[in-house]
């Protein structure tokens, strides 16, 4: 029992981490400003592990893999005390274990960016119909357009009613099935 405690606290405070690394590039990535409360609380939280890693982790287009690559690597820790926890398996070589453990992290980064943009697709969408001037409409809307924009070049408005983000949110639904059908692959190796 109190492995799974251990185990649970340990997902949270990486999750949490990794989600904020994650909306962290992205916001850099579409360029939204970071002069707002969301901006401030992901900048505080991060800074102390990007600015560091800057100095030693280039950016790749105007991308900040600053903040990428400690989101896969926190996850790909998770990942390998759950096994230490559970139990290494055993015939397994360590360099080929490794390996997995860092496929199954980006897999992971993979996954906790589809919820992301999964919840922000939602929230962009609430907000436009209960409160369009809220202060956190313009990030959420600048954050989900580029996603949304090929789908609103396909799908016309229906009584002014935008239903590219129901388009949207069923691939992605697909993608998070997808995910987990490759993790699952992986898992047998790992157990």
């Amino acid at each position: 029992m109190l492995t799974t405690i251990f185990l649970m606290i340990v997902d949270a405070v990486i999750s949490l981490l990794s989600i904020t690394l994650l909306l962290r590039f992205y916001m850099q990535w579409m360029r939204v400003s970071f002069r707002n409360q969301i901006g401030g609380f992901v900048t505080q939280l991060t800074n102390w592990l990007v600015l560091p890693l800057r100095r030693f982790v280039p950016s790749l287009g105007g991308l900040d893999l600053s903040s990428l690559v400690p989101a896969v690597i926190l996850q790909a820790i998770e990942i390998a005390v759950v096994l230490w926890l559970r139990g290494s398996p055993i015939g397994i070589d360590p360099v080929r274990l490794a390996a997995i453990v860092l496929a199954v992290g980006v897999l992971e980064v993979i996954r906790l960016s589809v919820w992301l943009l999964i919840i922000i697709v939602i929230m962009s969408a609430v907000l436009s119909w209960i409160s369009p001037y809220s202060p956190i409409s313009p990030i959420l809307n600048n954050l989900a357009r580029p996603f949304l924009r090929p789908f609103q070049k396909i799908i016309p408005p229906i009584a002014n009613i935008d239903l590219s983000p129901l388009v949207l949110l069923l691939i992605l639904q697909i993608v998070l099935m997808v995910i987990g059908q490759v993790r699952l692959s992986l898992l047998p190796v790992l157990m």
